[in-house]
């Protein structure tokens, strides 16, 4: 029996994904022999993530979707793509907050996963224009009550996109009049030449405005949204002082990536060394102080 019977739906999904973008199309009787899976199973992935519109179904396989620079998947599209790598990569951002701080998640999946790892941070104020991030830390409080050091959390007001963000000249204001330690941004996609990038225009705009209000900016960014560009860019790779992306991402990108940005973290992947992360001392690819960045 092969080992790859004993993943998740979900696992075998993003390795499916993964496989059917790296190649530009796979066949059927190519994946079953890959995940050692019968082809029914391999066709009701397809089915899956064909509904989810990430793939197309072909006669005999799937091939990648072409997708123009202005289309915006919604937020429970995008909830169920790469979950592994986005807990790995929230899990490893979490340890870049330190109590006491204020903090700024943009919208996204990714922003959303890291969320969930900064209840227990105490004393955090959060800033945020995500309906869905704001609704994990008051789901949170409402179950345990109001305890001593929980998140005080201030949602911009906006214009909701499709990906549950609050976008638009009333957001804009509201961010505009303040200052945090930290910003967390989820993207769309980031490429050396195109920088950070949305299919949204109003979004771009009120991530610029994140971006100029935060000491400290971290992406974090699965693989997959490397080499992907939206209709509008609003910061450079410049103006990142940190990636935190998983173990998916190929070397060479990683490589092209450093040579750009102050620090790169690949969550999961205990191998990276120095030139990657920006001086991590022990080569273990963890965040360590939040000072260090």
């Amino acid at each position: 029996m092969s080992e790859n019977q004993n993943l998740l739906a979900e696992q075998r999904r993003a390795l499916i994904l993964d496989e059917v973008r790296r190649r530009g199309g796979v066949r059927v009787n190519e994946l079953t022999r890959k995940l050692g899976v019968s082809d029914m199973t391999v066709r009701r992935d397809l089915d899956a993530l064909a509904r989810q519109g990430v793939l197309e179904k072909v006669h005999g396989g799937a091939v990648p979707v072409a997708e123009a620079s202005t289309h915006e998947p919604g937020f429970e599209a995008k909830s169920g793509l790469e979950l592994s790598a986005k807990e790995d990569i929230a899990r490893t951002a979490a340890t870049l907050v330190a109590p006491g701080t204020a903090i700024a998640l943009s919208g996204g999946t990714t922003t959303y996963a890291l969320a969930h790892h900064l209840l227990d941070v105490p004393d955090l104020t959060v800033v945020t224009n995500s309906v869905r991030v704001a609704d994990v830390f008051h789901s949170a409080q409402r179950s345990s009550g109001q305890r001593q050091g929980a998140a005080t959390v201030v949602l911009t007001g906006g214009v909701r996109t499709p990906s549950d963000s609050l976008v638009g000249p009333v957001a804009d204001q509201a961010i505009g009049a303040l200052h945090f330690d930290v910003l967390f941004l989820g993207v769309h996609g980031i490429s050396a030449e195109a920088g950070l990038s949305t299919p949204n225009l109003a979004e771009a705009e009120t991530n610029r405005r994140l971006v100029q209000s935060a000491r400290r900016v971290v992406v974090v960014a699965d693989h997959t949204k490397w080499g992907t560009v939206g209709l509008s860019s609003f910061a450079t790779l410049g103006q990142v002082d940190t990636l935190v992306t998983d173990a998916g991402l190929p070397a060479q990108a990683r490589a092209e990536i450093s040579e750009h940005l102050h620090r790169l973290l690949v969550a999961g992947a205990p191998e990276t060394n120095d030139a990657e992360d920006g001086g991590d001392p022990d080569g273990s690819g963890n965040a360590g102080n939040p000072a260090d960045f």
